[in-house]
């Protein structure tokens, strides 16, 4: 499922703490491992990054650039360039400032059978009013379903 989604994918954008995870693990690990993780790193180690962050003032991992300071503006001629999906892995804050500008396409939501007493949410109080149609569900073998919407 998530070789699929990310044969798609064109370009990462991403809040400063996922880029940040994630430079530390796709940014260094062998692009020549096998199976998935060497996919991903090769592919996300080549794709354009898009970082929003209030406090980086560099980044380390290749093809990776700061938004600057008006992320939505970023994002919206970002999304006017010809080129495949854009995607956003995590980042809850920035996923909250995208749908308050209507920059969201697509939502691809995981739910695992697992119930937390606390956590962080994606749609905490406040979130934005969504409209949104439910496209795709999938059921994978370990009882996680992925549910595709679209606004």
């Amino acid at each position: 499922m998530v070789a699929e989604w990310e044969s798609r994918t064109e370009a990462l954008l991403l809040g400063r703490k996922t880029y940040e995870i994630f430079a530390g693990s796709w940014g260094v690990w062998d692009e020549d491992a096998e199976g998935l993780q060497g996919e991903l790193t090769r592919r996300y180690n080549r794709i354009p990054k898009y970082v929003a962050s209030r406090t980086l003032t560099e980044l380390g991992w290749r093809n990776s650039q700061l938004l600057g300071p008006d992320v939505p503006a970023a994002v919206a001629e970002l999304r006017a360039r010809p080129g495949g999906e854009i995607r956003v892995w995590g980042s809850t804050r920035l996923a909250r400032t995208l749908a308050e500008h209507d920059l969201i396409d697509e939502y691809r939501l995981a739910v695992y059978p697992l119930v937390l007493g606390a956590g962080k949410k994606l749609f905490s109080e406040g979130f934005p009013l969504s409209r949104l149609e439910l496209v795709e569900t999938r059921a994978l073998r370990s009882g996680v379903l992925i549910n595709t919407y679209r606004r």
